[in-house]
């Protein structure tokens, strides 16, 4: 028998449960997503399928949903065990919050079943009250991830939201592709200003387990490595998700070394002259 190797690294963000929802359409889909995975380091992985936080507050549509995923996550570890023997494999969520205090109690709904529990926005954009939800969760035990905070409409022109998340207790996950440019100029630059505040815990692919579409992991790590952010690189990849796996809190991460690179400066004085009429527009 093979064990995972706990030096690998890890991945706390996919959708690579087959025909759930917008990732992996099929087994095989899975299985060479995963193959890919393992290619550039990868072989701990913890898929997160979307679910509503909504479902949460009512018990028998929550236990159809997550029988429905339990049963397609059985199905597709097995095979995944059969194949890579040395990759493991765990379930976790992406939650929508859109209730602000839902029921994370069923520990199916949480990472790998601890206290952790990955979650986003709806439709892309930031609800007023968002730290105060963070807070609520807190409270009730369970820790906080934010997905891809990078992501969110006008991020660009709320620098001090992903420190408010942070003072109420969450965590934040940056995306790979957000800073090899995926996502457009507007979440690479918020993805990049996140990490240079330190502010990043883990590193993910969001991957979505079709062949179209690309992990990312080598751009990223091409741009931090050449930024000299390889202990970064090696704390929100390997560490920090490790730590979640055995339900301990991510370790602090430094800041990234701001680019001295004149397109980058060209692009933060773009940025700022961008923010000021948006926010003379509302």
């Amino acid at each position: 028998m093979i064990l995972p190797d706990a030096n690998s690294l890890v991945d706390i963000h996919s959708h690579l449960v087959p025909g759930v929802d917008d990732g992996a359409k099929h087994l095989p889909g899975v299985l060479e997503s995963i193959e890919r995975m393992t290619h550039v380091g990868i072989r701990r992985v913890v898929t997160t399928p979307h679910i509503q936080a909504s479902l949460t507050l009512d018990p028998v549509r929550l236990d159809e949903r997550l029988g429905v995923v339990s049963r397609a996550f059985e199905t597709a570890a097995e095979a995944v065990k059969a194949e890579f023997p040395e990759v493991e494999y765990k379930r976790g969520h992406e939650v929508l919050i859109d209730v602000p205090e839902p029921d994370l109690t069923d520990p199916r709904i949480r990472m790998a079943g601890t206290a952790f529990v990955l979650l986003e926005w709806p439709r892309m954009h930031v609800p007023p009250g968002t730290p105060h939800v963070l807070r609520w969760i807190r409270d009730q035990g369970f820790i906080p991830i934010v997905a891809h905070p990078e992501r969110y409409h006008d991020m660009v022109t709320k620098p001090d939201m992903p420190q408010h998340w942070i003072d109420a207790g969450a965590y934040l996950q940056v995306n790979y592709g957000s800073l090899a440019g995926r996502y457009g100029f507007d979440a690479q630059t918020v993805a990049f200003d996140i990490l240079e505040g330190g502010r990043a815990s883990f590193l993910s692919s969001d991957f979505h387990g079709q062949s179209g579409l690309k992990l990312y992991k080598k751009e990223a790590w091409a741009e931090l490595e050449e930024r000299g952010a390889t202990e970064s690189l090696q704390l929100m990849c390997r560490v920090n998700p490790s730590r979640l796996l055995e339900g301990l809190e991510p370790l602090p991460v430094s800041d990234l070394p701001r680019s001295s690179h004149i397109m980058d400066r060209i692009r933060g004085m773009i940025r700022r002259r961008d923010i000021r009429p948006a926010r003379q527009s509302r």
